[in-house]
This record gives structure tokens, C-alpha cells and sequence, in this order.
């Protein structure tokens, strides 16, 4: 089962345009509360090894906890719903504080308060 702020690789399919594609490690951002009645799709956020000061992305340091290799850059811009059958691999998970940063983003990108 998944958890919210998981790190996960699936395959994002052919990108267009300037979306994220291929194969990618991502963070799932789908409330606790959905993931927990066995949801079928959820929401991640691609992450990207090339960290620029873009107001749109949050910094992740790597860390044994999240088991990114690299520090990473969450492209919030590119939210989207994936079918949880393209999940491959968990490697971890980015813990409350980042994720609620993420979330906070999101919600500026989304006009959420």
C-alpha cells in the first residue's frame, strides 16, 4: 500500500511538449485518507537531478529515508494522476515537512489556500 510523500519510479509514458516523461522517480501527493481506500490512481509529482531556483519546485536533499540517490528538485508544475499499476518500486519516502512543502506549491500553483 502506498503512503503519502512516497518516493516511487513508474513510467510516465511518451512526454509532449516540456512535460515529464520516460522513467521516473516521483513523489506521491494523494491524501492519506484516498490512498487508504485502495485507490486506483493517485497524484505524483515528477523529480528531476537538475535543482534550479524555480518558485514552481521544492528541493530534496537525498537521504536514506527518501532513497534518492541524488538531491532532487519536485516539479510541481507537472502534477498529474497516474494509474497506481505504473507504480514500479517504492524507495522511500520524503516525510511530513517536504511534503507539506510540496503541498503548499501546490496550492500556490492551483489558487488553493
Amino acid at each position: 500500500m502506498l503512503t503519502s510523500g512516497d518516493v516511487v519510479d513508474l513510467d510516465l509514458g511518451s512526454p509532449r511538449g516540456r512535460e515529464a516523461g520516460l522513467r521516473r522517480t516521483v513523489v506521491v501527493v494523494t491524501a492519506q485518507e484516498i490512498l487508504d481506500e485502495s485507490a486506483s490512481a493517485v497524484q505524483v509529482i515528477p523529480l528531476t537531478s537538475t535543482v534550479r531556483p524555480f518558485g514552481s519546485e521544492v528541493d530534496i536533499p537525498a537521504d536514506e529515508n527518501n532513497g534518492l540517490e541524488v538531491d532532487s528538485s519536485a516539479q510541481c508544475q507537472h502534477v498529474r494522476s497516474v494509474s497506481v499499476d505504473r507504480v514500479a518500486s517504492v524507495r522511500g519516502n520524503v516525510g511530513a515537512a517536504v511534503l507539506s512543502e510540496i503541498r503548499a506549491v501546490l496550492g500556490l500553483i492551483l489558487e488553493i489556500d
